[in-house]
């Protein structure tokens, strides 16, 4: 594992000034010439298959075949079109947030230039399942959906007025431990815990401030991104209305 249990803020270029690493790629993974792709590694933990970072690639075309994990981003800069192999494509605009399933059946294309936030999960004792259709797999979340109220605060407990929460989860993998949706949430205070899952971020609407065991406080806004790592202590307050996508990972 890459980085301790803190609440980690996610920039374009890594933090601060800091450029992306340049990657190996393997031509055999491409129908075009090789591109030239870089990134960094927010956090990482190799035993259970999934990381999180800032990744950019200049044009390209992947050779069709299954899609490496389970994954969810946010396109920061560029457009893609992810191609079935029958003639289909689900096109992925700039500022648009995708989830994709693993081992669908898909061909990532793209002719400029492309950046995006990610968290993939990629279990490395489970076999690659056999998916004949990309019908599905691959996922643009839509901000406006139609929520449904919640029963509860989980993973929250809440310190004095229970707030009204919505959530619409759009995908679940095959697993049943990782989900992508949107969520949305009334003024609340909650205790300080260690939160129980991993979980992806990009900020839609107001703001919530994040205050770790240590004091250490942090405050996101609309079009912010940010990770919390299973186990960060912290508390979080919203003093009016927030609405995130999310991803959410269960692993031990």
């Amino acid at each position: 594992m890459t980085h301790a249990t803190r609440v980690i803020r996610l920039e374009q270029n890594g933090p601060g000034s800091a450029e992306l690493k340049t990657m190996e790629c393997n031509p055999a993974d491409f129908e075009s010439p090789v591109p030239k792709q870089n990134l960094h590694v927010y956090f990482e933990d190799e035993e259970n298959g999934f990381s999180v970072g800032v990744w950019d690639t200049t044009p390209m075309k992947e050779a069709f075949g299954p899609y490496p994990g389970d994954e969810f981003i946010w396109v920061l800069e560029g457009e893609f079109d992810m191609e079935d192999g029958n003639g289909g494509a689900v096109h992925c605009p700039t500022n648009s947030c995708v989830s994709f399933r693993n081992a669908a059946p898909v061909s990532w294309n793209q002719k400029g230039y492309l950046k995006k936030f990610y968290i993939t999960y990629l279990d490395p004792k489970m076999e690659t399942p056999k998916i004949d259709s990309a019908e599905g797999a691959i996922q643009i979340l839509n901000s406006d959906v139609a929520m449904d109220v919640m029963e509860n605060t989980e993973p929250f407990e809440i310190e004095g007025v229970v707030p009204v929460q919505r959530n619409h989860t759009n995908f679940t993998n095959d697993a049943g431990n990782f989900f992508t949706g949107t969520w949305e949430s009334g003024p609340m205070v909650s205790k300080m815990l260690p939160f129980p899952t991993h979980e992806f971020v990009r900020m839609l609407e107001g703001e919530v401030t994040i205050t770790e065991q240590d004091g250490t406080t942090q405050t996101f806004r609309a079009d912010d991104c940010f990770f919390i790592p299973k186990g960060t202590v912290c508390s979080w307050e919203i003093t009016d209305r927030v609405k995130k996508h999310y991803a959410i990972l269960m692993v031990e």
